[in-house]
């Protein structure tokens, strides 16, 4: 029996993808979360063999939730279902660990067949998502140096730049991560200096180029 986590903050989204697992004789849904720090509680407390993760999520995005929960649990596998074709999304995804990527918009069969590539090993990458895609990541991973300029932060300085391009406050920030708001200051001094970018409105234009927040 495959033990699938269900990660989306849309509740119709998550009861859909629950009834159409209840068919399948060899996938049981053993959760669900409606962000990504919710799903990293739940994926460490449940251990499913796959975590079927949505991207745009408040609070702690997928990308980032898929990067540290492949870091906390290698043996748990994650799959991104996502409305997000692009190839930064994509490349980011994959950089992050996770064994496949499907569009919201593909067949609910190729859902099915992506949980079931990631228990054995394998991968899935849903096919209006180009060769090219492919090419890209693989051309990255064989250099010895990060590509993107996202790898120069930390996963806690990645989790402070979204909550503040969703509009928190350094003293919301804090009590949301039970850090202190002077840790959220030197948090966001560190970023502007690795980035090279010198006001709080060029962090959060770099958050929102690169789909960690999203404007409502």
């Amino acid at each position: 029996m495959i033990k699938v986590l269900l990660v989306d903050d849309h509740v119709v989204v998550r009861q859909g993808l629950k009834a159409l697992m209840s068919e399948e004789p060899d996938i049981e849904v053993v959760g669900e979360a409606s962000n990504g720090r919710e799903a990293l509680e739940k994926a460490a407390a449940v251990q499913p063999d796959v975590v079927l993760m949505d991207i745009s999520m408040p609070g702690l995005n997928g990308i980032e939730a898929t990067r540290q929960i492949c870091q906390r649990l290698p043996d748990v596998k994650v799959v991104v279902l996502s409305m997000h074709a692009n190839e930064e999304y994509v490349f980011q995804v994959l950089q992050a660990g996770a064994s496949g990527y499907v569009l919201k918009q593909s067949d609910s069969l190729e859902v099915l067949a992506a949980i079931r590539a990631a228990v054995t090993g394998g991968s899935f990458l849903s096919p209006p998502i180009s060769r090219a895609v492919i090419d890209d990541y693989l051309r990255r991973a064989d250099a010895r140096h990060p590509d993107s300029s996202s790898e120069l932060l930390t996963s806690r300085e990645r989790e402070v730049l979204q909550l503040l391009a969703e509009g928190r406050s350094n003293q919301e920030i804090a009590e949301e991560l039970n850090i202190s708001v002077k840790t959220v200051e030197t948090h966001r001094s560190n970023m502007m200096r690795k980035l090279g970018v010198s006001t709080k409105t060029e962090l959060i234009k770099y958050a929102l180029r690169k789909g960690w927040a999203m404007l409502e």
